[in-house]
């Protein structure tokens, strides 16, 4: 699952579907006025709800349009990863990239990576055994 920031990301994964570029197909885009507004709830209630990994996308650092947001998300990011570890869940399984709107190949490229890293993890499994 995806987190776009409304702004950037999301324009440069439109970008990337209007341009035919090929990404996994199992990526579920999620569009949010601004990364910085990405509750850390939101991200655990969807590892609860049974995704394997989280992808975070928002501008630039210096191109926000709501001045600091990517910085506020970034910062988020570093301290949910810990938590996730406490959890038990594997870092790794939450991602962060910068893309503009004119980027549509580096969405496509990031996409495919992300999805990669998470594939490689395996799926999602609790503690109890269970994955959710």
């Amino acid at each position: 699952v995806g987190f776009f920031c409304n702004w950037c990301s999301y324009l440069g994964a439109d970008m990337a579907g209007t341009a035919r570029l090929p990404y996994p197909p199992n990526v579920r885009i999620i569009r949010v006025p601004c990364t910085g507004r990405i509750d850390p709830v939101f991200v655990l209630r969807t590892f609860q709800q049974g995704a394997d990994g989280v992808w975070i996308s928002g501008c630039h650092p210096g191109d926000c349009h709501y001045n600091l947001g990517n910085f506020y998300a970034r910062r988020r990011i570093l301290v949910l990863r810990e938590l996730l570890k406490l959890m038990g869940i594997n870092p790794e399984r939450l991602q962060m990239s910068f893309i503009s709107a004119a980027e549509g190949k580096k969405c496509a490229e990031v996409a495919t990576k992300v999805t990669e890293t998470i594939r490689k993890l395996g799926p999602l499994e609790f503690e109890n055994g269970r994955n959710c």
